[in-house]
């Protein structure tokens, strides 16, 4: 989608308050809001290209509602303090939901998002229809192309798909795929892709308890890490692990629920894991941990009620965090400098 009329759209957000929470969080997390012009920012993704940060997120009416309204905007800063808006996607009488960001192997910026029509059911907004989505930026990541639908291996009897990140290796795109099926059966599928749009099925993840948001690493040998989310039985979160080709997996449970997971490695034994917090008022959290995720360290950031959904970067020896959060009035987009050595 062109966005050159978005361009002119410039935020100066240095100055804008960060307010207290009722948990303290470390005098080292730097806090500033970068968008809260819709009603509800949401579900956020990070990532640096072109010597620039593109962060992107859901723009909508409420967390959830039926006018399936919702719009994925893509903002662009060099410095991480003034933004640009450069494309705002969207498709009449489809919520975009949950974009996540990555550089596919020809230079280009990947939108992977999910394309939902909700209606009222009993009092509650569920989802009718979704699909898969994507869309990509020109070399220079100054235009995106109008969302499309992935296509996924037929071997998975496509039906409520959704596939939440992808995440690229060797030349491949490796993403999870979560696929409702009933209310209380979900499924979740290793898919991989060459071009982002078609992806075929690699293996099954034997997961009970509703999976679903899942984010794919990669450490140095090759092996891959899924950081899963779980919403039924004890709910605690997933990190699976699975050496090439990926089809045989080790599960290890964590000590936490998990909500809008993401993760990198701080090197081959260790993560920041950043995601909600189920268990405080400060709903956005840094958890450090092993490969089996055993939490070692709980980093606090300013954030309450409906919050988290981290993209995360490693720039300039800082860990860099997009999130959202409620706590100063509205639900806004938040930008978190972390100084590494306080992860180390």
């Amino acid at each position: 989608m062109k966005s050159r009329l978005l361009s002119l759209i410039l935020f100066f957000c240095c100055s804008w308050p960060v307010l207290a929470q009722d948990t303290a969080f470390p005098d080292y997390v730097s806090v500033i809001k970068i968008w809260d012009q819709p009603p509800h920012s949401a579900f956020t993704d990070l990532v640096r290209f072109q010597n620039a940060f593109y962060c992107t997120f859901r723009e909508g009416l409420t967390h959830v509602d039926t006018t399936n309204s919702g719009k994925v905007r893509v903002l662009k800063s060099t410095d991480g303090k003034q933004w640009e808006s450069v494309a705002l996607l969207a498709i009449p009488k489809i919520d975009l939901r949950d974009p996540k960001l990555t550089i596919t192997p020809d230079q280009r910026l990947m939108v992977t998002m999910a394309g939902a029509v909700f209606a009222p059911v009993n009092n509650r907004n569920k989802v009718q229809r979704i699909a898969p989505m994507v869309s990509f930026s020109d070399k220079r990541g100054a235009n995106f192309s109008e969302p499309q639908k992935s296509t996924l291996d037929p071997a998975i009897s496509p039906s409520k798909d959704w596939i939440w990140r992808t995440t690229w290796h060797n030349g491949m795109g490796y993403a999870i795929d979560y696929q409702v099926l009933t209310d209380d059966k979900w499924m979740i599928y290793l898919l991989k892709t060459k071009d982002g749009i078609h992806y075929d099925k690699v293996s099954d993840l034997d997961v009970t308890g509703r999976p679903n948001e899942s984010t794919i690493r990669f450490d140095q040998n090759g092996n891959m890490l899924v950081l899963i989310r779980r919403e039924a039985e004890d709910q605690m979160g997933i990190l699976a692990e699975s050496k090439v080709p990926y089809t045989n997996w080790t599960y290890h449970k964590m000590a936490i629920r998990l909500g809008g997971p993401n993760f990198l490695f701080l090197n081959d034994q260790k993560l920041v894991v950043g995601s909600r917090n189920y268990a405080s008022p400060n709903k956005m959290a840094l958890y450090l941990t092993d490969r089996q995720g055993n939490i070692t360290k709980t980093i606090p950031f300013p954030s309450s009620g409906d919050a988290s959904y981290p993209g995360m970067v490693i720039h300039q020896n800082k860990l860099w965090v997009s999130y959202y959060s409620t706590h100063d009035g509205k639900s806004a987009i938040y930008l978190a400098q972390v100084p590494l050595d306080k992860l180390y």
